[in-house]
């Protein structure tokens, strides 16, 4: 391990003592920690053994900005926005009607009851980056929905980056009380900075509850990324998560989501398009440990140039998870015959009576119907454009905010027209 992560480094973050004495704990534990390696199946076919830590710093203090972080236009309508750069919070707002509501947002360190949030509901780090998280995090963001509280307007998170070579850990804690309802954003970008960034959400879904979640990751092309996401949804309630995957050198998303109630249900979506020589690695987790409880997973991906994709999901139910149903599919299109995508969806059942399912694919385009349209006098490049544009619009239809879903269509759209110009300059004359 590089001797730039060590306790030495966690002490000198702010926050009370309870939290440097977490933070100090974990450190002293790193050295423990067995490095990532492709030869362990849950890191088969990443890139791991690419990075090198040696590259990059995590920060003391908060660095001299670049620029301004990008906001997205959606700010106008929402009821709390968070601004973090590199981890610290710069800005915060909140709502005259959340803040009468008993809605509570900031840093974990300003809360007389802090310590009582973290961890959350990740109890034991998963891997090397988990335990860096919680060894070098500044300052960890709280989020609180009080019981029966429902936010009728989204709040939004800019997790930005720019500084360089950096190691950044940004950390957000989210308790959705009984009978709550909220929908969270989340935006992670960057400035063209080499960088890694690695951040961890711990989100609990209170009994009958409702959560809606969007991770939009449009990280710059030399930044590195290690997400971990954990759910808990608790009985009758709902949580939907959605990850739109889109920038980044290397960007690996792990979800856990655990059914810990009767009758929960999850549902699990993601679009990511490749270009270049990114790579998007998912890895998922259903675990269902209630009756009753149901789970559902959309991801689906474009790849061009020579991106490449991973997916590796795995959907367990547990002895006292009857009447469990559960479903994952995976569907990749290649655009080019560069492109590289690997699925590979599992089962493992401990109990009788349960439906589950899982299906997965990696192809072209669907030559009939590119048939179909170059028929009707459409030219191929054009006609590919409209297919994949299709291939995505049911999983942009389960995007939690329509802004959302308007700004990951652009995109897939200028990205697609791009291709089309770029194609047509390539060809001779």
């Amino acid at each position: 391990m590089p001797n730039a992560f060590n306790s030495s480094v966690s002490a000198a973050l702010p926050g009370p003592e309870w939290l440097t004495d977490l933070r100090r704990e974990a450190a002293e534990g790193i050295g423990d920690v067995v490095l990532p390696s492709a030869d362990e199946e849950v890191w088969r076919y990443s890139r791991i053994s690419e990075l090198d830590l040696d590259r990059y710093v995590p920060l003391t203090k908060q660095v001299s900005p670049l620029g301004p972080v990008p906001i997205s236009d959606a700010v106008d309508r929402n009821v709390v926005t968070l601004v973090l750069r590199n981890g610290w919070l710069e800005t915060s707002s909140i709502s005259a009607e959340a803040a009468e509501l008993g809605v509570t947002v900031g840093r974990i360190g300003d809360l007389e009851d802090g310590a009582t949030y973290f961890p959350s509901v990740l109890e034991n780090p998963v891997d090397l980056f988990d335990h860096m998280n919680a060894a070098f995090t500044p300052e960890p963001i709280v989020i609180v929905i009080p019981d029966g509280v429902c936010l009728r307007e989204p709040i939004l998170i800019f997790l930005h980056t720019d500084a360089d070579s950096a190691a950044v850990f940004p950390r957000l804690l989210m308790r959705c009380g009984s009978g709550s309802q909220a929908t969270i954003v989340e935006h992670h970008s960057s400035s063209d900075v080499v960088s890694v960034v690695a951040p961890v959400l711990e989100a609990q879904v209170g009994n009958d509850a409702r959560l809606s979640h969007a991770l939009v990751q449009d990280l710059g092309s030399e930044v590195r990324q290690f997400a971990h996401q954990v759910f808990h949804v608790g009985q009758s309630a709902v949580l939907e998560a959605f990850v739109a995957g889109l920038g980044g050198c290397y960007s690996r998303t792990r979800t856990d989501c655990r059914l810990v109630g009767r009758g929960g249900e999850a549902r699990l979506t993601a679009a990511y398009h490749g270009e270049g020589s990114q790579t998007h690695d998912f890895r998922t987790f259903q675990e269902h440990a209630a009756p009753d409880t149901t789970s559902e997973l959309l991801f689906k991906g474009a790849l061009d140039d020579a991106s490449r994709s991973v997916y590796s999901g795995l959907i367990s139910v547990e002895p006292e998870a009857v009447r469990t149903r559960a479903y994952q599919t995976n569907r990749n299109i290649k655009l080019s015959p560069d492109a590289w995508a690997h699925s590979v969806p599992n089962l493992e059942i401990e109990t009788d009576d349960v439906i589950c399912s899982h299906a997965s694919t990696v192809s072209p385009v669907d030559e009939e119907q590119l048939f179909y349209l170059e028929s009707r006098g459409i030219p191929t490049a054009i006609a590919e454009r409209l297919l994949v544009e299709g291939f995505f619009e049911d999983v942009l239809a389960r995007a939690p905010t329509e802004p959302v879903a308007l700004a990951l269509r652009a995109t897939l759209v200028g990205r697609l027209v791009r291709r089309l110009h770029n194609s047509r300059t390539e060809t001779p004359k």
